[in-house]
């Protein structure tokens, strides 16, 4: 960013935004982990992205925008290569023919090089505004329409080519064929633009369906020739170095893909069905900057007890509920508030999914012997203070990590249950002794991920008598208040969001900190609907409070929660 750290410095302090003292942590954080200090800052919630605009427009002297309208304005935004754009983080959004004036966003309105090149490019002047990335990325959507057509074509033509192959196939040697190559860059591509979490090539009987999973539901995106499936799963086995000729046995295996948004690693897992074999691809996503807690969609409340509870240098955090509810980024947020030059933080992973700086982190990998329990008991001698476990799912693994809580270290680590309360029985299952548990678990955090709603289609209506009978039925059992929302809200459809209503996802959660009345119902063994009703009369917001807050905010729909959370 074209605007010096001192000057940053300068004017954050003068507004009394943060404290000297975290200001310099930032700057200690940023210089040893290699990120911008205002990439720390935003991270660790020292300053917002709207003060930061407020900044630079003042700073550099130009206007802010928010980009509204910015669909209406598609044919400037394509003016430039959508890589272009991406890698300069701008967006044009207005030009006048006449006078020969073009309208640029920017978050660093401050680049003169990227000014003066679209000078002399468009020959006209440039008005430069600056904009927040969270805005920009509304701009960079209008390139989509434009890349479904390219997908649809690229796929097209090179499903014709491999068609052609024939004779002796040598799988090595069709995995290089440029066809091949072409058609699973383009799948990816696509599925990286389209903000695709996972992507599946599943065998059916004479075809190769492709289905995406975008903000947590799975969509059948293009079938295939049934000839293409094997050079396809042969193409994925030589990136992530895994056996051709193996077809029988499950395989495992990671690979980079460079594409206009970055390098990026894509998780591979391969598994023999029926008719071949199945392919589920997880794409890892890094930020460009961490996430905090709240843009994982804690409230302040939680928040509270959260850094109340990672200040304790010894004891249990547990993240649990079911697979894909994003129960290691909230592990990996935490240990990132964590991660200072005083404590040595060790993992043990399957797999490792982020490569976070100065965290000592091992793969787990049960052909070299390394598992999660083998894994942390030779961790528990490498003078950690800090433990992650990727997951608890066996008694050795259970046992070792109490007894690290037990002996002064902090141990995070993610179990799979339906609830906060439902970890403690789950834990007992698993061979912990009651006295242990209540000895090292300081703190549970449950969760799911449900879809946000549209911002760009988002519209009000009145709940009707069934649905707030539905509602006090669904939300208001036991010892849970609930208020029916006056508005609720969904998602029209648009183009922004493919239709859908929905775009992005945000987390809802409960949090029980375990207290001393919790503790004595673990000892006696109590029950996980006890232990949730003193949970509540202790003063937990639980899963379902917290997603019809967030229902109520506008951030999602009454659906949504109802689905995730099957109250």
């Amino acid at each position: 960013m074209h605007i010096s750290s001192e000057k940053l410095e300068e004017i954050i302090l003068k507004t009394n935004i943060i404290e000297r003292a975290d200001f310099e942590e930032a700057k200690k954080e940023a210089q040893r982990s290699g990120q911008t200090l205002v990439n720390v800052l935003l991270g660790r919630e020292g300053i917002s992205e709207k003060f930061l605009v407020e900044i630079l427009s003042s700073y550099f002297r130009v206007p802010a925008t928010e980009l509204k309208g910015i669909e209406e304005k598609r044919e400037a935004v394509r003016m430039i290569p959508e890589n272009f754009a991406k890698k300069k983080s701008l967006a044009i959004f207005d030009f006048d023919e006449k006078k020969r004036v073009l309208k640029v966003a920017m978050t660093d309105p401050g680049d003169m090089e990227v000014i003066e090149y679209l000078e002399a490019k468009f020959d006209c002047a440039v008005e430069p505004y600056v904009v927040s990335s969270e805005d920009l990325k509304k701009a960079l959507t209008q390139y989509k329409e434009q890349i479904g057509d390219k997908f649809s074509q690229i796929i097209s033509e090179n499903i014709k080519r491999a068609e052609t192959i024939s004779g002796e196939i040598d799988l090595t040697k069709v995995a290089e064929e440029v066809p091949v190559v072409a058609i699973l860059d383009a799948i990816i591509e696509y599925a990286i633009d389209m903000a695709a979490s996972d992507i599946h090539f599943e065998p059916l009987l004479d075809a190769l369906l492709v289905r995406y999973r975008i903000d947590g539901v799975m969509r059948e995106i293009l079938t295939l020739p049934k000839i293409v499936h094997s050079f396809l799963v042969a193409r994925v086995k030589i990136l992530a170095n895994l056996s051709i000729d193996e077809h029988r046995k499950p395989q495992d295996g990671r690979f980079k893909f460079t594409s206009a948004s970055g390098t990026l690693d894509i998780r591979v897992s391969i598994i023999p069905l029926l008719r071949g074999e199945k392919i589920e691809m997880r794409i890892l996503q890094s930020s460009e900057r961490p996430l905090s807690l709240t843009d994982l969609g804690l409230e302040a409340k939680d928040i509270e007890v959260i850094e109340e509870n990672i200040k304790k240098t010894y004891g249990m955090i547990l993240s649990t509920g079911p697979t894909g509810c994003g129960k290691t980024t909230t592990l990996y947020t935490i240990l990132n508030l964590l991660n200072k030059p005083k404590v040595n933080i060790v993992t043990i992973e399957d797999p490792v999914e982020y490569d976070i700086p100065r965290i000592n982190q091992v793969q787990v990998n049960e052909k070299a012997g390394i598992t999660f329990a083998g894994g942390l008991r030779s961790i528990v001698r490498q003078d950690p203070d800090i433990i992650m476990v990727g997951e608890i799912r066996d008694s050795e693994t259970t046992n070792i990590a109490i007894h690290a809580a037990l002996t002064g270290h902090l141990v995070l680590s993610t179990i799979h249950t339906n609830d906060a309360a439902g970890t403690v029985p789950r834990l007992l299952d698993l061979g912990a002794e009651p006295f242990l548990a209540a000895s090292t678990l300081n703190l549970i955090i449950a969760q799911r991920l449900v879809r946000r709603i549209c911002l760009s289609c988002i519209e009000s209506y009145k709940p009707s008598p069934e649905i707030q009978k539905l509602i006090t039925a669904q939300f208001g059992s036991g010892n849970v208040k609930v208020t029916v929302p006056s508005l609720l809200y969904k998602g029209k459809g648009c183009k922004v969001c493919g239709y859908r209503g929905y775009k992005g996802r945000i987390g809802i959660f409960e949090c029980l900190s375990i207290s001393k009345e919790i503790n004595k119902l673990i000892l006696e063994r109590a029950d996980s609907s006890a232990i949730r009703a003193q949970a509540i009369k202790d003063g937990m917001t639980t899963m379902a409070q917290d997603g019809l807050r967030k229902v109520e905010a506008g951030l999602t729909t009454i659906e949504e929660v109802l689905r995730v959370i099957r109250v």
